[in-house]
């Protein structure tokens, strides 16, 4: 628990937050590579993935919150997506954290390498037009947005990822929300569904609370700033690093899994 220690969790961080309020999702597509495999690198001991995904969890509650504060204003947060996929997403996050208890580490990566592989697959898929619609015309079919969400909450809960990584594909690619309306509305839904997550993570004592509170006190530095550069960038630009971002997350898991 020396100076190093805290400084690279609180740099992980920092990192996956600034992203997190950037691109509108959780952080933990980067924050949970990062925490299994960084401290390893640098010769601190190695977190468990039960371990990192309770970390995760927590650590998303309070990024996604800092994020929706920063996009609170231009009409961004769609109120009617937040209800229903938040409310559909919040039930699956508790099934799904509840179940994790139950998998072993190598089932908890295969979970989130699945999920991340769907994910980076959706966001290659071409978006046209998306952002020519006006914010206050946007449409979207209530009970598939309600389904994927419960969908999402499930295997996110698992891994403690909240699902934000996931839902921005689902938004975009089938529902068909603006790029920027996709950014804000999916932190909402992710801050919904990481209370969910993190309740199941802290009950069942998989959380380690010293690094969970170094990554906080990251979180709500860093997701505001990336919020901010997020509203000032090219929406094909943002989409284009997500799914980067996506996919060499996916490709490492999958690597480590087999």
């Amino acid at each position: 628990m020396d100076i190093a220690w805290i400084i690279t969790i609180f740099l992980i961080g920092f990192v996956g937050s600034y992203v997190s309020g950037m691109l509108g999702i959780g952080g933990s597509i980067i924050k949970y590579p990062m925490l299994l495999y960084i401290p390893t690198m640098l010769g601190f001991t190695a977190f468990t993935a039960h371990e990192v995904s309770g970390i995760s969890a927590v650590q998303v509650l309070f990024a996604s919150i800092a994020g929706v504060w920063a996009y609170r204003n231009g009409g961004y947060l769609n109120k009617s997506l937040i209800i229903y996929m938040g409310g559909a997403i919040l039930i699956g996050s508790f099934v799904g954290s509840f179940g994790s208890q139950a998998l072993s580490e190598d089932g908890v990566n295969i979970v989130y390498g699945v999920l991340a592989l769907i994910a980076a697959i959706m966001m290659f898929v071409p978006k046209k037009q998306l952002d020519d619609i006006p914010l206050d015309q946007v449409t979207f079919n209530k009970p598939i947005a309600a389904i994927l969400a419960f969908i999402v909450g499930t295997g996110s809960g698992i891994v403690g990822a909240a699902g934000g990584f996931l839902l921005v594909p689902i938004m975009l690619v089938v529902l068909r929300i603006p790029t920027r309306m996709t950014i804000a509305t999916s932190l909402a839904i992710t801050f919904i569904s990481s209370i969910g997550a993190t309740i199941g993570k802290v009950s069942t004592g998989q959380v380690d609370y010293y690094p969970a509170a170094i990554m906080i006190v990251a979180s709500l530095i860093a997701a505001p700033l990336g919020a901010r550069m997020g509203k000032r960038m090219n929406t094909k630009i943002l989409q284009f690093i997500l799914a980067l971002l996506i996919l060499g997350t996916a490709i490492k898991i999958w690597l480590d899994i087999l």
